[in-house]
């Protein structure tokens, strides 16, 4: 399972790829709102750090205005993929992208229909929001298996993005389902390195290892 970054924050972007275990990021205008800098310079930046897939997400809600910013959105980098909302528009300016050879994804998917509609108008990546599902008592991984059941029923290449992720057990149920790809806050990030035992066993080994008589 391949994993991204759900940030603009620059610094932790460089601090996750450091660690060696990114392989994306994924944007919003929300996490842009934040960084108090031009979205197109943000982007060239986050791309030049990052080698795979950069979501840069387009604010029209309608067909032509998305196609016109996905396609000036595209020309920011070769990694840039243009973040669409899954509405009739967003379907629509999908397909006319795909047929161009931009990369789409359809974000806010909140049922497996709409994904299945996404990935028959060409989208390269979707985007389920499980934390918002379980916000309001729903099974956001249910959502995750239909998915992927759905796509490897009829063979779809369009990726599932597992995103909204809150903790470490989203990602271990993301994994075990067979999502492509999880979406983390770097919050989140941390956590699923740490473990308390871990933790106790380094404290030991450290006390054990000063216990040794030393050579003088």
């Amino acid at each position: 399972m391949k994993i991204f970054i759900d940030t603009a924050n620059i610094e932790e972007i460089k601090e996750a790829v450091s660690i060696g275990i990114i392989d994306g990021v994924t944007t919003n205008p929300t996490l842009i709102s934040r960084e108090k800098s031009r979205p197109e310079d943000l982007f060239k930046q986050i791309c030049s750090i990052v080698p795979g897939p950069v979501s840069a997400e387009v604010i029209s809600l309608q067909a032509d205005g998305m196609v016109g910013e996905a396609r000036r959105l595209s020309e920011i980098a070769k990694n840039i993929v243009v973040k669409i909302p899954l509405v009739e528009d967003g379907l629509k300016a999908a397909r006319i992208l795909s047929q161009e050879g931009i990369r789409t994804n359809l974000t806010l998917c909140f049922s497996a229909n709409q994904a299945l509609l996404a990935a028959k108008c060409g989208a390269s990546f979707i985007s389920p929001f499980i934390g918002r599902l379980d916000d309001i008592s729903l099974n956001g991984m249910e959502l995750i298996r239909d998915i992927k059941t759905i796509y490897n029923n009829y063979g779809f290449k369009t990726e599932i993005i597992v995103a909204s992720i809150r903790n470490p057990l989203h990602v271990l149920d993301a994994a075990r389902i067979g999502a492509d790809i999880a979406t983390i806050p770097f919050k989140v990030c941390q956590q699923l390195i740490k473990h308390p035992l871990t933790d106790i066993g380094i404290k030991k080994f450290l006390e054990d290892y000063r216990s040794i008589p030393q050579n003088k």
